[in-house]
């Protein structure tokens, strides 16, 4: 259901899943848990938290651009209703604002209604439309991915796994996080990478595409969108996925140890992964025998090899700048 012409817009999408609304309310409440369910959805976190208000941040895509905004939402689990509305939305949106409403069809199906209001800077025509396409591509997305999410919940338990690897630097959480922050330089720093673009248009929100080897010496195309949080965090999101992977997320993070030991403060530098394996594709990789065990350990440690090289050369730099 959607309007045309001139003015405010007011857009609603709708679709049907077989899962108890209470379940899918629970899961659209979540919001750390969006950028495994909804493809935009590159990162969240709270800015405030209360028991039926909160701000949070988005990173998000839109028209596969990278965005992002600051919501309220006020929730209701009693109505299953989640209002929502942007403080400070980016160019061309001049408003944003909506509602969440999860309404029970049986005990084991319901209606999610995805309602949207917005207005565009100067009321431009133009800037309207591309507008039109960023929210109905990203509701038909968003509602797609939350049925089949909902509806495989018990599937993607055994199919989802995160794992971290940490390493301890002598040295400075700045230099740790600038190493992995300055991904534009690493086809230069590390061996596995052998190109890189890397692009910053709106500060902390970065696109990165790289070339990287494998130990048979093949190479692969990544690409991810990267959120900064200087110096001590790098959440992303990886948007072009290896045949193994439906989903692809983690974090960099780097915190400073309050002792010292021989006068040098010590970092624990952390990669984080979480992954859904991609069940179509195991024999194809692995083999007619191979079982989703054997996918995820082959998964672990591909990207457990790679994030330790890294951190290795990151810890070199550190210390040397030390």
């Amino acid at each position: 259901m959607s309007q045309t012409g001139p003015g405010p817009r007011e857009v609603e999408h709708e679709i049907t899943v077989s899962a108890p609304a209470a379940t899918v309310y629970q899961l659209i409440a979540d919001v750390e848990n969006w950028p495994r369910i909804f493809p935009p959805t590159i990162h969240v976190d709270h800015v405030e938290q209360g028991a039926a208000h909160e701000r949070i941040r988005i990173w998000a895509t839109a028209n596969g651009e990278p965005k992002n905004w600051t919501s309220r939402r006020t929730l209701d689990p009693d109505t299953l209703r989640i209002t929502f509305r942007q403080e400070i939305s980016t160019p061309p949106v001049a408003t944003m604002g909506g509602t969440w409403i999860i309404e029970p069809v049986t005990a084991t199906e319901s209606r999610i209604r995805l309602l949207h209001d917005y207005t565009a800077i100067d009321d431009n025509p133009t800037d309207l439309a591309w507008i039109d396409e960023a929210v109905d591509r990203n509701s038909r997305s968003e509602l797609a991915a939350l049925k089949t999410n909902v509806e495989a919940a018990h599937q993607a338990d055994e199919l989802t796994f995160s794992f971290e690897d940490t390493v301890h630097i002598n040295g400075s959480a700045k230099d740790v996080y600038d190493f992995i922050n300055e991904a534009g330089l690493w086809n230069e720093r590390l061996p596995h990478v052998a190109t890189v673009r890397l692009e910053e248009d709106t500060p902390g929100l970065q696109t990165l595409e790289m070339d990287t080897r494998a130990k048979d010496g093949s190479t692969h195309t990544t690409k991810s969108y990267r959120v900064t949080f200087p110096h001590h965090k790098i959440a992303y999101k990886q948007v072009t996925l290896p045949a193994l992977m439906t989903l692809h997320t983690g974090h960099w993070t780097f915190n400073e140890n309050q002792h010292e030991i021989g006068g040098r403060t010590v970092v624990a530098a952390t990669s984080q992964h979480t992954v859904v394996i991609n069940t179509d594709n195991i024999a194809r990789v692995l083999g007619p025998d191979a079982t989703v065990g054997d996918a995820k350990e082959y998964v672990h440690t591909a990207l457990s090899t790679n994030s330790r090289a890294t951190l290795g050369h990151a810890k070199n730099y550190a210390e040397q700048r030390a």
